[in-house]
């Protein structure tokens, strides 16, 4: 047994439909691993309801897991509106949200955030989950400083990016983008935050002003 399997027997337990879903993102999608599982899943349904968020965008919905824990642990009048690129999942989403308790709080929108987020109102976010393409986050940083309301959240996934981020010859583009986000967050005093070690790295980032 590895750390992450006792990690994984000594917290709350996966519910049923999430187990099911992380393993259908194994069998029906290409990299099946990108999917946040029991630990962040858990990770996130806890974060979310203590912060208690009523408006909440996710960037990059993949198979839905990480929605529906956002979904779980917001409150019952909240909104969680998540954005996913490609539109070949859609009918993928579509079923996974209609067929979960929580499809009253979701509303999936198909199409690009760097197209999107400029038309969303200043301030109208309380948390927002970061998990899509990583050379665009240096971008996402910037809306989403402007769609969080001051005191608000954002979350970002795979800010340690396996490792590479301490790479020095590391430079591919999804690298550079990442270490572009990190710095930007370093320097900004609008902004607090700490990165957790957990799996691939979460930034968890409070905007102060």
């Amino acid at each position: 047994m590895d750390i992450y399997d006792y990690i994984e027997t000594h917290i709350s337990r996966e519910p049923d439909y999430l187990r099911r879903l992380e393993r259908l993102s194994n069998l029906r999608m290409v990299h099946g691993r990108m999917c946040s599982g029991h630990l962040q899943g858990r990770f996130l349904k806890m974060l979310t309801e203590m912060i208690a968020p009523l408006r909440v965008l996710e960037l990059g919905t993949f198979t839905g897991y990480a929605t529906l824990c956002l979904a779980e642990g917001a409150p019952a009048n909240a909104v969680v509106d998540t954005i996913e690129i490609f539109d070949e999942n859609e009918d993928f989403l579509k079923e996974v949200f209609s067929g979960s308790d929580y499809a009253d709080k979701i509303n999936l929108i198909i199409g690009d955030a760097m197209q999107i987020m400029p038309g969303m109102a200043s301030g109208s976010y309380d948390l927002i989950f970061m998990d899509a393409d990583k050379r665009l986050y240096p971008e996402y940083l910037d809306e989403s400083k402007r769609l969080l309301r001051k005191g608000g959240y954002l979350i970002a996934d795979n800010t340690l990016w396996d490792g590479h981020v301490v790479e020095a010859d590391r430079n591919d583009a999804q690298t550079a983008g990442i270490k572009r986000f990190n710095d930007a967050v370093r320097k900004d005093s609008a902004l607090e935050s700490v990165i957790i070690p957990l799996r691939d790295g979460i930034t968890i980032i409070r905007k102060t002003d």
